[in-house]
């Protein structure tokens, strides 16, 4: 039996707040312009959770995260797809919490540093993005700033909850799709949603779409088939979100791509993580070894920590923050379309911090 394991991390950083970790804001964001011109219009940035939480959406890890909660118990891949009663009833589990914590999700907005991100990469500065998230917000910022915006530029290294497909043929359709058919066969849940919607009591909601719920009884809750498997007339497979399960590993074309991305860069930019899954951490590793410049922009400590002075410099402060100031100076004396779109939108993101978050912006 394998045995698979939620990454922690240590409770305190491993290495002291360096000398870039107390500059003051306007020498911080000098910092990172100086970085990024060495980068030459080459960077990668390699974002994380705590880009979300200004978003409403809260980080995995941290003091308030789920993973630091030893009771928390994700469901796991081989769980999710069990061909048994015991798999029906994890699933039945997964996608009645996830039909209840998918709406916050969706219907979240992007918060300033997702547009200083899509900023970043719309003037050229730091054109690919690599996002451990799956809550779409990226592309929403993007969006903003360029409808017509190179989809391929955004890296999602564990998938979007906003599509599902099933498991047998691959049958791909968005989650809204499937979201209306779980309210179609589940109307008492339905009821639950819309009254937890209207009254804004909805259950805490986990940066994967799921929710926490106690004492329920989930053998009433009924799953809906492949919809598209029953019109092709073929045998109904089970559906699975196009998230990464714990216990799953990521497809051999993102995995490849990520790499890539970070083989081809000129340095990378990381954001708001704590580094804390392999899939991101390998890309951090991959560059130490190739001797990519690195900056890491986060709080609190991180899987990477050990690599500070080795290749990478880390702010231990909000990423935001620096990114704000220094797209403040930078947009100052220039000129051009992609400029324009930048200062439309650059104060525009929605704030709307998670109810639990007190305190400090916590990151990763």
């Amino acid at each position: 039996m394998v045995r698979i394991s939620i990454p922690t991390l240590p409770k305190v950083p491993l290495v002291p707040p360096s000398g870039i970790s107390l500059l003051p804001l306007p020498e911080a964001a000098s910092y990172l312009s100086n970085f990024l011109e060495k980068g030459k219009g080459k960077t990668t940035i390699l974002t994380g959770a705590g880009v979300s939480v200004d978003s409403g959406i809260r980080a995995y890890r941290g003091e308030k995260g789920t993973y630091s909660n030893p009771n928390y118990k994700p469901i796991l891949y081989h769980e999710l797809v069990e061909d048994s009663e015991r798999g029906d009833m994890f699933r039945r589990r997964y996608w009645a919490r996830s039909f209840l914590g998918y709406p916050p999700v969706r219907d979240a907005q992007p918060n300033p540093t997702h547009i200083y991100i899509a900023a970043l990469q719309h003037l050229g500065l730091a054109p690919n993005l690599i996002t451990q998230n799956v809550d779409n917000l990226h592309r929403k910022a993007y969006s903003l700033l360029s409808p017509n915006y190179d989809e391929s530029s955004i890296l999602e290294l564990h998938g979007t909850l906003a599509k599902v497909h099933c498991l047998k043929h691959r049958h791909e359709q968005t989650r809204d799709i499937y979201q209306d058919e779980i309210s179609r066969l589940n109307p008492v849940w339905d009821n639950e949603a819309k009254e937890a919607e209207r009254t804004g009591r909805r259950p805490r909601t986990n940066p994967d779409g799921d929710v926490e719920l106690h004492g329920v009884d989930y053998r009433s809750f009924e799953v809906p088939p492949c919809k598209i498997c029953e019109k092709e007339k073929v045998k109904a497979s089970m559906v699975k979100p196009n998230v990464v399960f714990f216990g799953e590993t990521i497809t051999p074309t993102v995995r490849d791509g990520s790499l890539n991305l970070i083989e081809s860069s000129s340095s990378l930019l990381i954001l708001g993580t704590s580094l804390a899954t392999y899939s991101a951490f390998r890309l951090v590793k991959l560059a130490v070894e190739l001797k990519k410049p690195i900056l890491m922009i986060t709080t609190g400590p991180t899987r990477a920590d050990p690599f500070v002075g080795k290749g990478m410099n880390k702010m231990d402060r909000v990423a935001g923050d620096v990114l704000g100031k220094y797209l403040d100076e930078a947009v100052k004396t220039s000129t051009g379309k992609e400029v324009e779109d930048v200062k439309r939108y650059l104060h525009t993101g929605v704030v709307k911090r998670p109810p639990e978050v007190e305190g400090p912006r916590a990151e990763g």
